[in-house]
């Protein structure tokens, strides 16, 4: 008779061999211990990373700097931080619960996994590692795109890889942050939720010095069944990207709206009302490119974007010797502007100047930018969109640079040398002979030329190596240099960048429409980097000519360009059309009569002009976009509203009031002219019964000078109306 069956089973078990427990994995402190750290904030810059430490105990920021970071926990202070008899006991840990005071408060909770395997690598006697032990090579989110609904959430996963083929699920100790903090909030296990806003999101993630990202779409999902006409790429992939979210566009705005728009846009200016009445007027189909053709073949296009251009390459004339090479700077980029340099060569003449103001006045920017650790940074953040600041100190905290990338980057600047010009104040920049070089700060190793992402480069102690920077930044395959610059015009364009902030694009940042930047990009460079090109690219498309008035879905939208975003005129457009709206000649010392503020050469009028201060003129001391300030302020209400210098100019002798009160032509026709030349449209019947409502009460039971004077205030009054009004103050 067999045996029941449990007594095989009993007889089986006797019989096999023991099987030992899994031996523990060996901690790492890099991998396993520095990542603690990091999530926990210890070693930020607002507690033990930052300059100098905190109460004694410094910690590599963010942890990129492993081994310093093992010397000051278990050597310094003679090692009463960590102690291996009595792991619970050690400082690390009391500190870190907050069972000891802690200026940082709690960190860990004692029944977590960080917590444990802090401790056990504090009783395994403070293992640091192998040289054997696996490198992290990268870290993967899964999933790494998504369509979300409104108020959806998803949990990530992010994967550790290491050099040996393993991998290691990190979710719980990688660090999480949303670009977008309006649409979404991550949890510290790596949640995403998502509020009620349409568009897109991402989420970086970090992990030990590396970072991914998660992509989220979030669909509106109301229907789009019809769009207007596509004149080109652009609509295509903006069209693409608003069916695929369920957003219908706005619709096309009125020949008046667009006759503004594009002339403040391109030309820095208002339209004149002779302008205005003959666009109106025309019924040519194609009206809308002409005028776009006639803008940018203006003598106004290269001076506002010479204005532009003029502040981030920083024009300044801090000492009254930079006086000339101001002007010849300022000169010699709007000709080029004028000529329609390519961009890769305008781009090439500053990075390679070299010689005097006179023969070539690009080194105008050595002035400026003195330290070879500026020029580099400059031009990373300026013409490849990339902040290298961080990586001087230690590894980029939110991208793959490293302090090795950011000395070879800056070798490329290592021989640029000067010695003083013929004229007082002035200099020459040659590039000196000799092997270009510098030394990394932390290793005190030489480090070559490097391109960013590239191998280092060795060149003959002969060539400049600027020369070849600027070869590998116009190269067509270069992954930076034409995003950058059509992703800035796009932002002048539109006011928001396809990546925000515009010269912020690194992989964690990544575009709201990654097919229309790289399509722009592709047809910029195919251009022969043709400037103009991009703007009649940009400028023609019906994304560009959609109206500023949302429809029933798309008000809350801010990044797919369902519509036109407005902006407030920028300082000097604004100055210039409140001149031209009160009928004023502007003058500035040491300029023609009538010189537009968006054609002064330098800074050096943002104090004797209080208007261009208080409106935001940036004083070109950085290479950052955001100097400008767009920032609506309490100043800048009441200086239009009640400024001295405003009131002068509306009541002065032969300005605009006064010339209206002595034109005997209706008013109906005088009021219609003010609106031509402020808002570019007819005022409707409200506003001309309004404004006539007005000069009646001014003139009522009044004859003689008393009447005149009386018809003058009321004009002044309509005047200070129209410069105080939205309408006016923005482009739409």
């Amino acid at each position: 008779m067999n045996p029941p069956r449990f007594f095989l089973i009993a007889a089986l078990s006797a019989a096999a061999p023991c099987l030992a427990a899994e031996a523990p994995r060996p901690l790492n402190f890099a991998n396993d211990i520095v990542p603690i750290l990091t999530k926990g904030g210890c070693n930020s810059g607002g507690c033990h990373g930052k300059s100098g430490g905190q109460n004694g105990f410094k910690l590599s920021l963010l942890g990129f700097e492993p081994q310093e970071d093992y010397e000051h926990i278990v050597k310094e202070a003679r090692g009463r931080r960590v102690f291996p008899a009595s792991a619970e006991q050690s400082l690390l840990l009391t500190k870190g619960t907050a069972q000891l005071p802690h200026g940082g408060g709690k960190k860990l909770d004692p029944s977590s996994e960080d917590y444990a395997d802090l401790a056990r690598w504090i009783r395994e006697g403070m293992p640091y590692g192998k040289d054997t032990d696996p490198k992290m090579a990268s870290i993967s989110v899964e999933p790494a795109k998504l369509t979300m609904p409104l108020k959806g959430a998803q949990q990530l996963k992010v994967t550790a890889h290491y050099t040996d083929g393993s991998t290691r699920d990190v979710t719980k100790r990688a660090l999480y942050e949303a670009n977008e903090k309006a649409m979404a909030e991550t949890t510290e296990t790596g949640r995403v939720q998502l509020f009620d806003l349409p568009g897109d999101v991402a989420v970086m993630v970090r992990y030990q010095g590396k970072v991914s990202t998660f992509r989220a779409t979030v669909p509106l999902g109301a229907p789009v069944e019809k769009l207007p006409a596509s004149r080109g790429f652009v609509d295509d992939l903006v069209f693409a990207k608003l069916k695929t979210i369920g957003m219908p566009p706005s619709d096309i705005a009125d020949d008046g709206t667009f006759i503004r728009r594009v002339t403040l846009d391109i030309a820095g200016r208002l339209p004149t009302a002779a302008e205005m009445k003959d666009f109106m007027a025309s019924k040519d189909a194609a009206k809308r490119s002409a005028l776009i053709d006639r803008l940018l073949d203006s003598p106004d296009y290269a001076e506002y974007f010479a204005n532009k251009w003029s502040a981030l390459l920083r024009n300044q004339r801090t000492q009254p010797v930079f006086a000339r090479g101001s002007y010849l700077f300022y000169s010699w980029i709007r000709d080029s502007i004028a000529d329609n340099k390519p961009y890769d060569q305008f781009v090439r003449e500053v990075v390679s100047a070299s010689g005097d103001l006179d023969q070539n006045p690009p080194v105008a920017w050595y002035r400026q930018v003195k330290e070879m650790k500026q020029q580099m940074e400059d031009v990373a953040q300026l013409f490849l969109g990339t902040r290298m600041q961080c990586a001087q100190c230690h590894h980029h905290p939110f991208e793959k640079w490293s302090q090795q990338d950011y000395y070879g980057f800056a070798a490329f600047f290592s021989n640029v040398s000067r010695k003083p010009s013929t004229f007082v104040g002035e200099e020459m920049i040659f590039n000196k002979r000799g092997t270009a070089q510098t030394t990394n700060i932390r290793t005190k190793e030489a480090v070559m030329p490097t391109s960013l992402g590239g191998q280092a480069l060795k060149l003959k102690p002969e060539q400049d190596p600027r020369l070849a920077l600027a070869e590998w930044m116009s190269q067509k395959e270069n992954p930076f240099f034409a995003h950058t610059l059509v992703n800035r015009y796009w932002k002048h364009f539109f006011n928001r960048g396809l990546v925000e902030p515009e010269d912020d694009m690194r992989e964690t940042n990544p575009p709201v429409n990654p097919e229309l930047l790289s399509a722009l990009a592709g047809d910029f460079v195919k251009s022969g980097y043709d400037l103009k090109h991009l703007i009649r690219t940009i400028t023609n498309s019906t994304t560009y000519q959609l109206s500023a008035v949302p429809n029933a879905h798309n008000a809350r939208d801010r990044q797919n360009f369902s519509r036109y975003y407005p902006k407030r005129l920028n300082a000097e457009v604004l100055y210039d059309s409140v001149n031209t709206l009160l009928d004023v000649q502007t003058a500035f010392a040491g300029q023609a009569p009538g010189t537009r503020a968006v054609a002064l050469p330098d800074n050096s009028y943002n104090q004797s002009t209080y208007f261009l201060s208080v409106f935001g003129r940036p004083d070109s001391s950085s290479a950052c976009e955001c100097e400008r300030t767009q920032e609506a302020s309490l100043a800048q209400s009441l200086h239009l509203l009640n400024a001295a210098e405003i009131q002068t100019q509306l009541s002065r002798g032969n300005g605009r009031a006064d010339t209206l009160t002595k034109d005997t032509r209706p008013d109906d026709d005088k009021i219609s002219d003010l609106y031509h030349i402020a808002l570019s449209r007819d005022p409707n019947a409200n506003e001309i019964k309004f404004a006539h409502t007005h000069l009646d009460k001014k003139t009522a039971g009044k004859t003689g000078d008393e009447a005149f004077k009386g018809k003058k205030e009321a004009y002044e009054d309509i005047l200070w109306a129209l410069l105080n009004t939205k309408e006016f103050l923005f482009n739409h």
